[in-house]
């Protein structure tokens, strides 16, 4: 007889499988490393692309608390959709409007389409936050120059392997932004090894620099796959018509630049 426990851990595995497409990830199987982040390219990287406008709208389908304000994962505040969305004018202190934040900068990648609106790393997020966090990379700091009201930081990195200035999201959403980053990196596979950031390499693969590669696993192995994001991504492949495999399978990161690297990968 299955225990209390099992029975919950089958339950969850149920939930988190539950809106997957039959067979959509059957032909990254048996890949590793390289070849399986190319593989996933193939797979994820059609989709109806968005215009910039579309997010606003997308948001109160993707990005919507149970009590209807913004899930804001840079801020605590409560925002009322459409009545404080940025406007232009305004965000010089928290909880005054929200706006359209790229979690990964698109100065990063020269503001071109379809990174540009692709929803997967969109996120409705603090004006004050977002303009502060401006495009740093994501990090971790111990020595904070702002710490804000939930609790995220931007500071000089204290993680091993960079010394730049960070912008630390909080625990809750750590993972989030890590299997966001992983998305973006697989997604434009074929764009990646132009892009520009100290969380890049320059090329195709590993596409994320080495400390890049060693913090966003850590978070993405500290921090699982919420509800919120199993409930996002099911939102987001309603809109754009794909997914984001590594809150599908997060166990995806580490077959491709973790411990299981030169391992096949299997459903």
């Amino acid at each position: 007889m299955k225990t209390k426990l099992s029975i919950v851990f089958l339950l969850i595995t149920i939930y988190l499988n539950a809106q997957i497409p039959a067979n959509y990830y059957n032909t990254a199987v048996g890949k590793y490393g390289a070849a399986l982040k190319t593989q996933l390219c193939t797979i994820v990287a059609a989709h109806t692309e968005r215009t910039y406008a579309n997010l606003w709208t997308d948001f109160q389908t993707t990005d919507k608390r149970a009590d209807g304000y913004v899930w804001d994962m840079y801020s605590n505040c409560s925002f009322t959709f459409v009545t404080q969305q940025d406007a232009g004018s305004g965000g010089t202190s928290e909880c005054q409007y929200y706006n359209r934040e790229h979690a990964m900068p698109n100065s990063w990648f020269n503001k071109e389409y379809p990174m540009y609106s692709d929803l997967f790393h969109m996120y409705p997020t603090d004006k004050y936050v977002n303009n502060q966090r401006a495009n740093y990379p994501f990090g971790e700091t111990s020595t904070p120059s702002k710490t804000f009201i939930n609790g995220s930081k931007l500071g000089a990195s204290t993680f091993f392997g960079y010394s730049g200035t960070v912008y630390e999201p909080v625990d809750e959403y750590k993972g989030d932004f890590a299997r966001t980053y992983f998305y973006m990196v697989t997604a434009y596979d074929d764009k990646v090894a132009t892009w520009v950031s100290d969380q890049l390499a320059g090329n195709k693969y590993p596409a994320l620099s080495d400390w890049s590669v060693i913090l966003l696993l850590k978070w993405n192995n500290q921090d699982p796959v919420s509800a919120k994001e199993t409930t996002r991504n099911n939102a987001v492949y309603g809109i754009q018509g794909n997914r984001n495999p590594f809150i599908d399978h997060p166990e995806l990161a580490d077959y491709i630049w973790g411990s299981h690297k030169t391992d096949a990968w299997s459903l």
